[in-house]
């Protein structure tokens, strides 16, 4: 009886311990790193827009030019990257266009922002001043943001205001900015 017991114990034994494997680390301590994303408030006028550096030219040259509205539309005029929605606004450095000692006043000249852009928000068309005005209000933040202006002289004011002054080239400079809302 005694030898029975054993080898039960022993039976028992090789059972439990034989059927137990050992198996061996697959998987590692995991290890962990810290990503910070540090973002700053970024508005640009970007490199690529026509405004940068650019030239629009009206010629008067015949009765005909006097006679009716003239506009230059410019594809785009100002390509914008924002982080937050912002203002694009307008303003001319002197009241005048500029000829030696001849003048035209900058209110000649509308600026409109064309829309059918990539461009949102508010479209305005402004009479060019030395003030700031919103040519485009709210627009919405994005990367590359394109703005097509039209720049336009009326019939009236060609036939009026320009008719009648010294020939030559009369020049002011034109200054776009962008605002973070």
């Amino acid at each position: 009886m005694k030898k029975q017991i054993v080898i039960a114990a022993l039976a028992l034994g090789a059972f439990v311990f034989g059927t137990t494997s050992v198996a061996a680390q697959t998987v590692s301590n995991p290890a962990s790193t810290t990503v910070n994303l540090k973002l700053s408030d970024v508005i640009s006028i970007d490199a690529g827009s026509a405004a940068t550096g650019g030239i629009v030219d009206f010629n008067y040259v015949n009765s005909n030019d006097y006679n009716t509205v003239k506009n230059v539309t410019v594809p785009n005029s100002l390509i914008v990257t924002s982080s937050k929605n912002f203002d694009v606004k307008v303003k001319a450095e002197g009241a005048n266009f500029v000829n030696g000692s001849n003048n035209i006043p900058v209110n000649v000249l509308q600026i409109t922002a064309v829309t059918g852009t990539s461009m949102t928000g508010t479209f305005n068309t402004v009479a060019l001043s030395t003030a700031d005005q919103v040519l485009v209000s709210n627009a919405t933040l994005g990367a590359k943001k394109s703005l097509s202006i039209d720049y336009s002289i009326s019939a009236l004011k060609a036939s009026t205001v320009l008719l009648g002054k010294p020939a030559g080239t009369y020049t002011q400079q034109v200054t776009y900015t962008a605002t973070a809302l």
